[in-house]
């Protein structure tokens, strides 16, 4: 087991106990689905559905057991429960939703996934910005001509010979 001296991070807490919330309001609203369910015929039909909550609230307590006990215990973000409590807003549980949300954004802050890691004995991966390539040199610009003695101006260029000119025939003449 690893000893961990160091506190954990307060978003960690906050998704643990915002999962642990969850969960009793899920037990009881199973319950109360379950039980007014099973006053029509309808309901009783219906009952396997008003069950899911249920389960679900048992699952939410368990991992929020685990995330608040003291000696920290090897567990994963659970990205699963957060999306089936986002999913309990088609029950009318407009709380769980709110918390399955919170949790997923907090899953993804840098201090939270380093905890995850750290409790489960995986290395923890420092993100530095990639090095960036270096930029290429501005090219040169044309450096002015360097001005000319009087000698150099004194004497004709040379001119490149012309081609001759060619002449067209004109057919018929």
């Amino acid at each position: 087991m690893n000893t961990y001296t160091e506190q954990k991070p307060g978003l960690v807490t906050a998704i643990a106990l915002m999962t642990l919330v969850s969960g009793i309001i899920n037990l009881f609203w199973g319950f109360v689905a379950s039980a007014t369910a099973l006053s029509t015929i309808v309901g009783v039909i219906c009952l396997p559905i008003t069950i899911l909550p249920t389960i679900l609230g048992i699952f939410e307590i368990i991992y929020a057991a685990k995330l608040l006990s003291a000696q920290p215990q090897p567990v994963q973000p659970s990205t699963s429960i957060a999306v089936f409590e986002i999913l309990t807003f088609l029950l009318g549980n407009v709380f769980s939703m709110v918390a399955g949300i919170l949790a997923l954004i907090f899953y993804n802050d840098v201090t939270v996934k380093d905890y995850f890691a750290r409790i489960n004995g995986k290395p923890t991966v420092v993100v530095t910005p990639a090095p960036t390539a270096p930029q290429p040199e501005p090219a040169a610009e044309s450096l002015p001509e360097p001005a000319l003695t009087v000698e150099e101006t004194s004497a004709p260029e040379e001119a490149a010979p012309e081609k001759p000119k060619r002449t067209r025939k004109v057919a018929g003449k």
